[in-house]
């Protein structure tokens, strides 16, 4: 079984956007994921429409993986995530996360908090754009 990570997950979603949306989301996230991003909470189908908006804004990124923590089906870690837009601007944000993955490795269920380091203020809610 290969057991996912944030960097993998979100350089399939922002960096490798030949690949078709559903099939990076079912590598991995499973059918019933559910996310919470600084206390709203998606099922997939509105995580799916969060993640085909920010594939047309988001030109490249890159993850850096500060903290990462595994114990059993518990994952934690903190992350930065620098974006280059496709207007040219730049948006740095830190995600503080934790989640709980299905049996298969992928992320069953995320709940996050962001806090934005660099960027415009209308950036401000782009770990939930939809």
């Amino acid at each position: 079984m290969q057991t996912t990570d944030i960097r993998s997950a979100l350089d399939d979603l922002l960096n490798q956007q030949q690949h078709p949306l559903e099939d990076v989301l079912a590598r991995h996230f499973s059918p019933d994921y559910r996310q919470r991003t600084n206390g709203q909470w998606d099922d997939r189908e509105a995580f799916a429409q969060h993640a085909c908006k920010l594939r047309e804004v988001v030109a490249s990124a890159r993850i850096d993986v500060l903290d990462e923590l595994r114990d059993g089906n518990r994952y934690a870690d903190r992350h930065r995530v620098h974006v280059t837009k496709r207007d040219g601007s730049k948006v740095v944000q830190e995600v503080y996360l934790f989640a709980e993955m299905d049996t298969e490795g992928r992320f069953a269920r995320i709940e996050e908090t962001t806090l934005m380091l660099e960027g415009a203020e209308s950036d401000r809610e782009m770990g939930s754009m939809k």
